[in-house]
């Protein structure tokens, strides 16, 4: 699903790479985690891998698709979804709102994208009842559970999620990474984890660990 080939970064003006020739490739059907502490460069990798910015030398590929000849905002739009430690949900939309906005940007009409919306918030266990409230008036596990809606309603197969329960206790993080799972086992997405809890990679089905740049895979 996602596949990365010998990928280097050095940040501009450094003399070193954060990233060296990183070769690894993400399957869907499966939850992968990247352990690291920080300044490992898991970081940086998990920005190159969003489209935030493009790797100095190597490749990335979504299927058959090159990051190369891509536009990063429609790679952005249509390949990746992201979930955020701190949700990044939008304050003045309501949780049903929040999960429209990446169906309404890509054309969907308001009435089409609600209807989605609703199917994508129950699927994660916010119920009718909650759809139209704002963030502030949710817990925290249920805005997660709301940022993971949004990440599905952009129909991406890949999703990257960045310490998905940091700010979580830890119930609420256990049911987010047990929906997680089940959207890579059940529902064949692709999803990668960026995390320092080993509570979390004890539940992976494939464990990274960045070490100074480099990726291995753990045995």
């Amino acid at each position: 699903m996602l596949k990365i080939d010998q990928m280097s970064y050095r940040y501009k003006n450094s003399d070193r790479d954060v990233l060296k020739k990183i070769d690894v490739e993400f399957k869907a059907g499966d939850m992968s985690v990247i352990l690291g502490p920080s300044g490992s460069g898991k970081t940086t990798m998990l920005s190159i891998m969003a489209g935030l910015d493009r790797p100095t030398q190597g490749n990335i590929f979504v299927g058959k698709k090159s990051l190369a000849d891509m536009d990063l905002d429609l790679y952005r739009r249509e390949e990746i979804s992201m979930v955020f430690q701190a949700f990044q949900l939008f304050p003045l939309l309501t949780a049903i709102e929040n999960v429209c906005y990446p169906m309404e940007s890509n054309g969907v009409k308001r009435k089409d994208a609600e209807e989605k919306a609703r199917g994508f918030l129950n699927s994660v266990g916010i119920t009718n009842d909650k759809h139209k409230r704002y963030p502030a008036n949710l817990s925290g596990g249920e805005q997660q559970r709301v940022a993971i809606a949004r990440a599905l309603s952009s129909g991406a197969r890949v999703i990257l999620a960045d310490e998905p329960t940091g700010n979580l206790d830890v119930a609420n993080g256990d049911i987010v990474i047990n929906i997680l799972k089940h959207l890579a086992h059940q529902e064949d997405y692709c999803v990668i984890i960026v995390t320092h809890n080993l509570e979390i990679a004890e539940k992976a089905d494939v464990i990274y660990r960045m070490s100074d740049g480099v990726l291995k895979k753990q045995e």
